[in-house]
């Protein structure tokens, strides 16, 4: 059974998508009102090595042949990793990015990504996934929550 409505397919990324990941990225908190976005480009080089995932959600038939081919715009992108659980030191699954194109949200494509990250989560044999959410981000936290997330900590920041 497929994550998404018919005539979208999960294409699986590599270290070639690198630029196109920080696109992405910044899409994703510019969205949210991030205006400093520079450190997006040492975020994936620190974090985008195995065992770290990338997935694009694009429409079903996009070609993809040869080098030159030109690379399809993604509907949705999924990036995994791993962490540290700082209450148990066990390793975790760790979402670092899960995205959607405005315009294609709300048809449940970002569960599919979600569900698509619990598979592979499983698979690698972690006992637990986690993320970080920004507060204003009430949609997502929706979700998280409705896929049985729960909130386990409080990032608080102070300008000084």
């Amino acid at each position: 059974m497929s994550d998404w409505p018919e005539g979208y397919q999960l294409i699986e990324g590599s270290s070639l998508d690198r630029s196109r990941l920080v696109t992405t990225m910044a899409s994703a908190y510019g969205e949210l009102g991030a205006t400093q976005l520079g450190h997006l480009t040492k975020t994936v080089e620190l974090y985008f090595e195995s065992p770290s995932m990338l997935w694009w959600l694009e429409k079903s038939g996009t070609s993809r042949v040869g080098f030159t081919a030109r690379q399809p715009s993604a509907i949705g992108c999924l990036w995994l990793g791993q962490s540290i659980n700082q209450l148990t030191g066990a390793l975790q699954a760790y979402i670092y990015l899960v995205y959607v194109e405005p315009a294609y949200r709300r048809q449940g494509l970002g569960r599919g990504l979600m569900n698509h990250a619990r598979r592979w989560a499983q698979e690698q044999g972690y006992a637990q996934m986690s993320l970080q959410v920004f507060c204003k981000n009430k949609v997502a936290i929706q979700l998280y929550e409705d896929l049985g997330f729960m909130p386990t900590a409080t990032l608080l920041t102070l300008d000084v």
